[in-house]
């Protein structure tokens, strides 16, 4: 089974440095940090399109994408666009361009950034509507207006970001799954641990070192922890179940508040053949738009959908992918979405596959540390994940396969199935 009529490709790009919250990149936006990236990624080659997203909005920009490209200085006649599909948005960007080439369209830039250090300052509805009737009628009466302003008028991150419909955030709802699911508070700070071991040895053995792009005020992923261990983790009071003596999600098993930008290549082989030579690429064979009622089957469980009605539809089982580069906005999201996939009967029941898709190898996953470890900008996550896992196989024989997975706010989730070249 294959999406597309002739040969889609995923090719590795380029990222910034992903920075703690209030660190060394919070003086950026989401437009000024992803400038440097897309620069670097454009001498690399022309692309004929341009596809970018940022998750958190900014009454600023009207289209991120263009508006990026051309700060950046680069050609105006390339076209950009934008996209919003929350944690999966740079990875709904690969889709989305992947499903676009043809014509003259050979090569697409797709990424994302996020200054999570700097959300903006929004007003409730409700004083909005006052504060615009009344400059409409008084201008200087409005002005007065603004300051008396009560702190019930502002829309402020206070919970993390939450859901719009049910006011919780993604901590909240994944404590609920974590309990569903009976995933443990030590196998929770077990994963966030290999994730850190991982990255930190991924940095050490110069992984990272084509894949990010130092700048001034950072030259590696500030996230990752040499000096964590399963001691340290187990020291940190729960994070969003603070009542119950339950919760188990934590700062360290949780991903952190993180600045960055990063992009990739999506081509068909004309656009491959203008990349420098060498560079990693991955044939995108397949991949599976996801979403659940989050009410009953958890807010970041989509994948759990997604996964088996893939491999299913390509007749592979677990045994057939070599490598899992599957998002980390939890510890505990890992671990039950895989708990689920991995269990016959919810699979048979909930997700309607049949097929046996055999034994999971938990070795094959995230090789190179995750979002736990390496920090997760909403708007880049899916380009550092598909950049990341494209390199990954790269280094594996021709044939080989990757899954990338993405959870994302709503109950939904993006799933793609990449093969070696």
């Amino acid at each position: 089974m294959t999406r597309f009529s002739d040969p889609v490709y995923v090719a590795s790009g380029l990222r910034t440095p992903f920075g703690r919250g209030g660190g060394a990149l919070a003086g950026y936006d989401a437009v000024s940090l992803s400038v440097p990236v897309v620069q670097a990624m454009a001498a690399q080659a022309g692309p004929d399109l341009v596809v970018w997203g940022s998750v958190i909005p900014n009454l600023g920009w009207s289209n991120i994408a263009r508006e990026v490209w051309l700060d950046a200085g680069l050609d105006p006649n390339v076209p950009a666009f934008s996209v919003v599909l929350a944690c999966s948005t740079s990875m709904t960007a690969t889709i989305a361009a992947a499903g676009m080439l043809g014509g003259d369209t050979h090569l697409a830039l797709v990424g994302g950034a996020e200054v999570m250090s700097r959300p903006s300052i929004a007003l409730t509805a409700d004083a909005s509507r006052r504060l615009t009737d009344l400059f409409a009628r008084d201008p200087q009466a409005a002005l007065g207006a603004l300051q008396g302003l009560e702190p019930t008028d502002y829309v402020l991150p206070t919970k993390g970001w939450s859901n719009r419909i049910t006011g919780r955030s993604m901590g909240d709802h994944m404590e609920e799954t974590a309990k569903s699911w009976a995933v443990s508070r030590v196998a929770q700070d077990s994963w966030a641990l290999t994730s850190h071991q991982r990255a930190v040895a991924g940095w050490e053995a110069g992984f990272f070192d084509d894949l990010v792009i130092p700048l001034p005020e950072l030259a590696r992923d500030a996230n990752p922890r040499a000096d964590t261990s399963l001691e340290k983790l187990a020291t940190l009071k729960p994070a969003f179940d603070r009542d119950s003596g339950r919760g188990s999600l934590t700062a360290g098993n949780s991903s952190p508040i993180t600045d960055g930008a990063a992009g990739c290549w999506v081509a068909n082989d004309a656009g491959v053949a203008r990349l420098p030579e060498g560079t990693p690429h991955a044939r995108l064979v397949d991949y599976e738009v996801s979403a659940v009622d989050y009410r009953t089957e958890g807010l970041l469980m989509a994948p759990s959908y997604g996964i088996p009605r893939l491999l299913a539809r390509n007749r592979l089982t677990f045994e057939d992918i070599d490598l899992w580069e599957i998002h980390e906005a939890f510890a505990a999201q890992v671990l039950a979405n895989v708990a689920a996939i991995t269990d016959p009967d919810w699979v048979r029941t909930k997700v309607g596959v049949r097929s046996d898709l055999g034994r999971f190898d938990w070795r094959r996953v995230n090789p190179n540390g995750g979002s736990v470890a390496i920090g997760h900008p909403f708007g880049a996550t899916g380009a550092r994940d598909l950049s990341q896992a494209v390199k990954e196989l790269w280094a594996m024989p021709t044939g080989s396969r990757a899954i990338v997975s993405i959870c994302a706010d709503g109950g939904q989730g993006t799933v793609a199935l990449l093969e070696r070249a």
